[in-house]
């Protein structure tokens, strides 16, 4: 079972419903955590008061944030969440805020919203989102606003056919954490992963090349691979999918296919100038994915973020 102790649920004002809220207590009535709902405030206006007094500008800082926190407690009441602790934090950077947090406070999981897109059949991931993701030191569970049933699906993303130590041994991480939650949700774990077509390229430039042969080889690779992997793990062989093609199109596609209610995928955080371009395959599979998405960092991973 899941060892957490700590939820960090990152509320938002502009929402009449709070999914991170309910997404957190849900773990947490399981788990035995405590949970914590975080706000983060900023008044922008206060960037324009720099002709007043130092502490006419930190009066004003206070009165926001005391107010804030007076809506959430109420909020929480109302709601019956009574063990719950209130943070409400002014800063302009809502990502940093929250990393902060949890690096002083040790929590296990970070439950965010997403946010729902206007034809309600898909998700916006927004900047604080891809912060969070690529950048928080603990995994990061992005939510919509629905229930999570019993036997449902639950995905984990996995590239099998990598002989890569880092992606070998963040592939068992994943298929660890989908066991875990499936046990949580009383789910089934489903593993996905998918392998290259036949570079094109190389079927146009080298006449001997042959291309059938090619893509069965890749193929049988990577299905070896993907059964030894979930005899590790005691997974149904029924529920492996190796697919060709992309992942940011083979994961979103089997997801849909059998209506899965978390996919479960490893990011790598980065920094400067490749920290403002959404080009590695975690994110773009995220980004076209249409239901919950736990993101989880490779063992060793240090935080970009500090104090």
């Amino acid at each position: 079972m899941i060892s957490c102790k700590r939820i960090l649920a990152v509320i938002e004002s502009d929402r009449e419903t709070q999914p991170a809220l309910s997404r957190a207590k849900e773990i947490a009535d399981k788990t035995g955590a405590a949970i914590t709902a975080m706000l983060v405030v900023y008044d922008f206006s206060y960037d324009m008061t720099t002709m007043l007094s130092q502490q006419e500008r930190e009066a004003m800082r206070d009165a926001v944030t005391k107010n804030r926190a007076e809506w959430l407690s109420t909020l929480l009441t109302e709601r019956k969440f009574f063990d719950v602790e209130v943070v409400v934090e002014w800063n302009s950077t809502a990502y940093e805020a929250v990393i902060h947090h949890v690096l002083d406070e040790k929590h296990d999981l970070v439950v965010k919203a997403t946010k729902p897109h206007n034809d309600f059949s898909s998700v916006i991931f927004t900047p604080t989102d891809w912060h969070l993701m690529r950048k928080c030191p603990t995994p990061v569970l992005l939510v919509k606003d629905h229930d999570w049933p019993e036997d449902g699906n639950i995905i984990a993303a996995v590239n099998v056919g990598s002989e890569d130590e880092e992606h070998s041994q963040l592939d068992d991480k994943i298929t660890r954490y989908a066991r875990e939650y499936a046990a949580l949700l009383s789910g089934h774990v489903n593993l996905v992963n998918s392998y290259p077509s036949t570079p094109l390229n190389i079927a146009i430039e080298v006449p001997e090349f042959d291309p059938e042969t090619y893509n069965n080889a890749v193929k049988n690779h990577h299905r070896e691979e993907m059964a030894s992997h979930a005899q590790r793990f005691d997974i149904d062989p029924d529920r492996c999918y190796v697919k060709e093609g992309l992942p940011e199109k083979v994961v979103p596609a089997v997801a849909k296919d059998i209506d899965a209610e978390l996919v479960i995928i490893g990011t790598v955080g980065r920094v400067g100038l490749s920290a403002a371009l959404i080009g590695n395959t975690a994110e773009h599979v995220i980004d076209e994915l249409n239901c919950d998405v736990l993101a989880i960092k490779p063992d060793g991973f240090e935080c970009p973020v500090r104090r």
